[in-house]
């Protein structure tokens, strides 16, 4: 007879496996039907039907013929386009096209590549759908074609359109990339603290409250512009020139470094756009006092072999305060210093962060979800990952100019850009919520909406 502990325990067993979420397909498994982008490891960038075209474009959730109903079709499959019943992905010739799903040219062999990755081939053939190689100079072509490729080119993820989530784990348990935190743009652009910018652009503020009110009100993330003058690190916009009381640097990330002294349960992260030489911001941060006891050095504790700490960690050991950088390794190299030899880390080794613009400050917006560093000279795509490291996702939303009242509706609308557009486009939940105007349109409720589930 079993005891109660074993029954228990085989209780337990069952119960978990009833309500346990289907787990994630394998390396071996083709994914079970549903509805997916066919997202580009390459760029990050979809395939989205246009015009009988099958072509990569910005990732723009259900908008822009981007969805693709997987459905088995014997020993191949079929992906669907849902905006257009009836037509499927396939090909004509070499050229990536949307087929009548009738078609032979519409089977698909999906081939698991590792990763979470798959290759899609003509059946019979070597031939792959394929991400053109990019042009000298250029970004890599729009249309999709096929070719023999078996580089990351021809590499693609099936991203679910509505994926499995999970609950957040308990309090002490969750790492920092499980967790999203409200982040302030242009937060030292306040007209509280000082002054920011020329008389004229003074009048459109992305923020309206002091440093230390915004920590006081939940800000975790502060994004922050530098510029070099003769008194050293100076926060303005755009230039210093014709500012009026500017604001250096030090002075905010005290006012950091003290709250953090008062609040020994909270962690801050400040994302610069650096245009300061590193012997210069080297010593702006030296003036800061205490600055060294609560300066977390992710590159020296082991994070990309062994991913994010949790935050019962990094609050045990006192180091809650993370600072990074726009400005690129290879140039400070050509200095002679770089910045993360005094602590501060390089962004793009760290996080993948979307384009920071959805319009002007008035009128329609776009709610497309791409990589910041996808250009001429960068291909970090959103969805960048690495064998037990993932980046941090700093998701902008955010206009041109920050308009109050556009400013408001957009922050309204904040956890449904993240949830339909962005994570997806990332396949990672957002960590730092950037806004303008973070006391419109109660940005912290999507903060504690994304804060109840972790993305797999």
């Amino acid at each position: 007879m079993r005891t109660p502990h074993v029954l228990l325990a085989t209780a337990t067993a069952l119960l978990a496996a009833v309500v346990a979420p289907t787990p994630a397909a394998g390396a071996d498994a083709v994914p079970a039907p549903g509805t997916f982008y066919v997202q580009s490891a390459a760029t990050g960038l979809n395939a989205a039907g246009n015009a009988g075209s099958v072509e990569q474009h910005r990732p723009r959730g259900n908008e822009d013929h981007q969805q693709w109903n997987l459905r088995p079709n014997g020993a191949s499959s079929l992906l669907e386009n849902t905006d257009t019943p009836g037509a499927c992905l396939g090909r004509v010739g070499d050229q990536a096209r949307t087929v009548p799903c009738a078609s032979a040219e519409a089977a698909w062999d999906i081939t698991p590549a590792g990763a979470d990755r798959y290759t899609l081939g003509a059946p019979g053939t070597d031939r792959r759908l394929t991400v053109a190689p990019r042009p000298s100079g250029a970004n890599h072509p729009a249309q999709l074609a096929l070719s023999a490729g078996s580089s990351d080119l021809a590499h693609w993820y099936l991203t679910p359109v509505s994926p499995v989530t999970r609950p957040m784990p308990p309090q002490g348990s969750r790492t920092l990339d499980q967790i999203t935190f409200l982040t302030s743009h242009n937060a030292y652009a306040n007209g509280v603290d000082g002054g920011f910018a020329p008389p004229f652009v003074n009048l459109f503020p992305n923020q309206t409250r002091g440093i230390e009110r915004q920590l006081a009100d939940g800000v975790r993330g502060f994004m922050l512009d530098i510029h070099q003058t003769p008194d050293g690190a100076i926060l303005c916009h755009n230039s210093c020139t014709l500012v009026s009381r500017p604001v250096a640097l030090w002075v905010d990330i005290q006012r950091m470094v003290d709250f953090l002294e008062t609040h020994p349960d909270q962690v801050v992260t400040v994302f610069l756009e650096d245009y300061v030489d590193p012997g210069v911001l080297r010593a702006e941060l030296a003036r800061v006092s205490g600055l060294s006891d609560v300066l977390y050095r992710p590159d020296r504790s082991g994070v990309r072999e062994n991913g994010w700490p949790t935050m019962a960690d990094l609050t045990a050991a006192g180091k809650r305060l993370l600072i990074f950088s726009d400005h690129s390794r290879s140039a400070d190299q050509s200095a002679g210093l770089t910045r993360d030899s005094f602590g501060v880390m390089y962004q793009r080794e760290w996080t993948v962060e979307n384009h920071w613009s959805m319009g002007s400050g008035v009128g329609a917006s776009d709610w497309s979800c791409y990589s910041r560093w996808y250009d001429v000279g960068a291909d970090i795509p959103l969805t960048r990952t690495e064998p037990g490291f993932r980046p941090l996702f700093v998701m902008n939303h955010f206009r041109d100019t920050p308009m109050a009242n556009t400013a408001g509706t957009d922050n309204a609308k904040l956890a449904d850009r993240a949830r339909r557009f962005c994570q997806p486009a990332a396949r990672k939940k957002p960590n730092f919520l950037a806004v303008d105007r973070y006391d419109l349109g109660n940005p912290a409720a999507a903060v504690a909406d994304l804060n109840t589930y972790t993305y797999p």
